[in-house]
């Protein structure tokens, strides 16, 4: 008589069916970090720019949760006896990083005069408001501040906003990109 044996598979070859991952986009993760940046033209040919031990940045701050760009960009400069003469926003840039969408209004103020600018002071101590060249700022930037500077003056001579998204420039107001 003859037995049927069945034969065994081994452990390591017996193929279970994994789950299917769960994914989720990387947006709204986190909420937001909302800031601001400051353009701000002092005559015809220079800005006014933060030098941070050694580097030139434009002033820039955080929105807090309840206030308006225009009321942070008061926060970040301060010294000016009225408080700084905003004119307007020139730039806004939406980016999504791994977790978090960040959210950078820039405003720009009337142009001041150089004295005005000397009685300035940024938030963080360690920082001097210095007046400099705007070809010289503009070389001296690293290449996303420097995209932003660029677009910002372009948007101030025009009198358009405009819309920064991932290194391209939009039409403004955002809300009509989408559509």
């Amino acid at each position: 008589m003859s037995t049927i044996t069945t034969p065994v598979i081994p452990a390591s070859r017996t193929t279970t069916p994994t789950p299917a991952r769960k994914t989720a986009p990387y947006e709204d993760w986190r909420p937001p970090i909302t800031g601001v940046s400051l353009l701000i033209p002092v005559g015809v040919d220079a800005l006014a720019v933060v030098d941070f031990l050694g580097s030139i940045m434009m002033p820039t701050g955080t929105v807090h949760t309840g206030q308006t760009p225009e009321q942070a960009a008061q926060d970040v400069l301060h010294g000016a006896p009225d408080g700084l003469p905003l004119l307007r926003r020139v730039v806004l840039t939406r980016s999504q990083t791994r977790r978090r969408k960040v959210i950078t209004h820039v405003l720009a103020t009337t142009p001041m005069t150089r004295a005005d600018v000397g009685h300035l002071k940024y938030r963080d101590p360690r920082a001097d408001v210095r007046v400099l060249p705007t070809m010289r700022i503009i070389n001296g930037l690293p290449t996303p501040a420097r995209l932003l500077a660029l677009v910002g003056l372009q948007a101030l001579a025009t009198g358009e906003t405009a819309y920064l998204e991932g290194g391209l420039v939009r039409p403004y107001p955002p809300e009509r990109v989408r559509q």
